[in-house]
């Protein structure tokens, strides 16, 4: 007859515990966050509006730096496509500093600087700094909001 532990130790080395194990494992939410921050980033410097837009949420709101705002992913959508057509050399970069998930893991919150120029059809050089909100839906991290401040 086995003990508690023999029979702990038959279930483990069995492997009827494994599933259990890699259910407990987690990505690591901040990683993935940072990671589709520098796809976003990318996509950008290549004007590739479909790229950018991958991680918004239909309902995805913008607010830019000067204080003008858009709604709706096909609005902002449309607002990345006259940027690009007016300043063809126009680029973003966006620098994560702190990324914050909430307990339950569906909430998260992203605060950065960001730098910008174009010289092209007007010219502009500047940055400041912005906050994103990301939800975890159907378990991938979409942006649902995004505001930009305009401070040099």
């Amino acid at each position: 007859m086995m003990n508690g532990r023999t029979l702990w130790l038959v279930l483990m080395l069995s492997g009827c515990f494994r599933p259990l194990v890699a259910q407990s494992r987690k990505p690591d939410d901040k990683a993935l966050i940072v990671a589709m921050r520098t796809a976003s980033n990318a996509a950008i410097a290549r004007h590739e509006v479909d790229g950018i837009a991958r991680y918004w949420l239909p309902d995805f709101v913008q607010v830019g730096g000067n204080g003008g705002y858009k709604t709706g992913k096909d609005s902002v959508v449309a607002g990345w496509q006259k940027a690009f057509r007016l300043h063809p050399d126009v680029v973003y970069v966006r620098s994560p500093q702190r990324i914050a998930v909430n307990p339950n893991g569906l909430l998260a919150w992203e605060t950065g600087t960001w730098v910008g120029s174009w010289s092209q059809g007007g010219s502009f050089e500047g940055g400041g700094n912005y906050s994103a909100m990301w939800r975890k839906k159907d378990k991938e991290w979409q942006l649902q909001a995004e505001l930009y401040v305009t401070l040099h």
